[in-house]
């Protein structure tokens, strides 16, 4: 597997337009700002942006609105356990994203749909100390039979191990904005 062939999601939790400006045709933007304040105008400006370069655009932990707005989709975090998406008339094209850090969570994100979760963190990153590491990722990633994406402490430096463990979707916060 060549990284060309790798799947990139990039989370942002602000907009910065020189940075989705250089983000290449195989990464899909994740915005989330779980703030109180409204970010309604900041994900027109992203989602203007993402379609002009015909990339991806995922809403954080708001289907509604991401519906609303004719988004690719929404990404639910693993703290949302929330099981009333089933009852949403989700269009055929709008694809349901989750993240979960244990065999709970992907068993809570496998019953609310998602077609991809993110399983975190696979390396020690600057925000946790602990990681799942590559032979407990390995062995939850067997455990469903949905797509699993790679999140936590991802660098350049170690996407080779990622290419072995037969991952080939990726997310990052940092990777993206150097």
């Amino acid at each position: 597997m060549h990284l060309n062939n790798l799947k990139f999601y990039c989370f942002i939790d602000k907009f910065d337009k020189s940075l989705i400006d250089n983000l290449k045709n195989n990464v899909s933007v994740i915005y989330r700002n779980y703030s109180l304040k409204s970010h309604l105008e900041t994900i027109k400006k992203i989602k203007e942006i993402c379609k002009k370069r015909r990339l991806k655009f995922y809403l954080s932990n708001n289907i509604k609105l991401a519906m609303h707005l004719n988004l690719d989709g929404a990404y639910i975090p693993s703290f949302n356990k929330n099981l009333n998406f089933k009852s949403y008339n989700l269009k055929k094209n709008f694809i349901l994203l989750g993240s979960a850090h244990s065999l709970k969570e992907i068993r809570i994100k496998e019953k609310q749909n998602v077609k991809f979760i993110f399983l975190s963190p696979i390396f020690e990153n600057n925000k946790s100390k602990k990681s799942l590491g590559i032979y407990k990722f390995i062995n939850l990633k067997k455990l469903t039979k949905k797509n699993i994406v790679a999140l936590g402490g991802i660098k350049t430096s170690n996407l080779n191990i990622i290419k072995k463990i037969n991952i080939s979707d990726i997310a990052s916060i940092s990777l993206f904005q150097k």
